[in-house]
């Protein structure tokens, strides 16, 4: 075997010449390109172009749906117990306005909804992890809670009432039920699209039972876990009308359900109209106010910010 008697040079002497530093200059700025492709880039507008470009059309809408309601009214095509002018419902709305009932129905339906969500979350999130990881779990109740989030909540307001009565109880169960199939099935979908390959990094790392769900599981499947509980709020709030207005009583308070169910029983239409805009504002509102921004910083952190 012949032997080569040239040394090797120093790892130090090895492409030190102008041209080997220009390569090299090259290849960093490839890189640190590529690396600017995948950085997510955001602009920053001043804070009354964001404000014009969300409230202007919504602004816009609004009044082309009081001018179109107006003329409806004016035309006369159906009888004014039916559809009242806009001004009756906004006088209707002042009334509550001013003897300052109005803060006392939102805080009766809005606490309820936020405590049976609270709670909803709490028992929704581990069923959730044992539903997506444990098979015989997954195969026992798995149909069962698709079936239960489209079942109607309004189904369990009449067995509710028999098992609980008129108090709170009938209400937190019929707003549970309707809202910890929907959380559960959201974590369920969520960790199904996670990669194999990240549950298995953490068994090798260590990570295993509430660890592995708490540092990998959950976090990786916030997106969907999201979705699901956007979800569950929706059939929270719903739920918690539906069985405000069916299970109405003196031991249960004075909600939305019930004003929008007095309106209902004296007949009083711009009352019942005022009521469903109040429903329809709580849901938007916290809608924009609570899970819009949640889901804009869960997305800008995995580098969806244009999403």
């Amino acid at each position: 075997m012949r032997h080569d008697p040239t040394p090797l040079r120093p790892a130090d002497d090895i492409m030190t010449t102008p041209e080997a530093d220009a390569v090299l200059e090259d290849a960093a700025a490839a890189v640190a390109g590529l690396d600017a492709l995948d950085t997510p880039t955001t602009t920053t507008r001043p804070r009354w172009r964001r404000a014009m470009a969300t409230g202007l059309p919504l602004f816009v809408a609004m009044l082309l749906f009081l001018a179109v309601w107006q003329l409806v009214w004016a035309s006369a095509i159906t009888d004014e117990f039916k559809l009242p002018a806009p001004a009756d419902v906004w006088h209707s709305f002042a009334k509550i306005v001013d003897d300052g009932q109005v803060w006392s129905i939102l805080w009766t339906s809005i606490s309820r909804a936020f405590l049976g969500f609270a709670i909803a979350l709490i028992i929704a999130t581990p069923l959730g992890l044992l539903v997506a990881k444990v098979r015989p779990v997954r195969a026992a109740i798995g149909p069962l809670l698709q079936g239960l989030q489209s079942l109607p909540s309004v189904a369990w307001v009449p067995a509710a009432v028999l098992w609980f009565g008129l108090t709170d109880a009938t209400i937190y169960f019929v707003v549970l039920a309707g809202s910890i199939p929907s959380i559960a099935n959201g974590l369920v979908s969520g960790i199904d699209q996670i990669p194999p390959i990240l549950p298995r990094v953490g068994q090798v790392l260590g990570a295993r039972g509430l660890t592995s769900a708490r540092h990998i599981l959950l976090p990786a499947a916030l997106p969907g876990y999201l979705a699901g509980c956007k979800q569950g709020w929706a059939f929270s709030w719903r739920s918690l009308m539906a069985a405000e207005i069916i299970a109405a009583g003196p031991l249960l308070g004075f909600g939305l359900g019930a004003y929008l169910k007095q309106g209902s029983d004296f007949n009083d239409m711009p009352t019942v109209i005022a009521a469903i805009f109040l429903i329809l504002v709580v849901g938007i509102g916290i809608e924009l106010l609570v899970f819009r921004p949640v889901e804009r910083r869960v997305l800008r952190a995995r580098g969806l910010a244009g999403a």
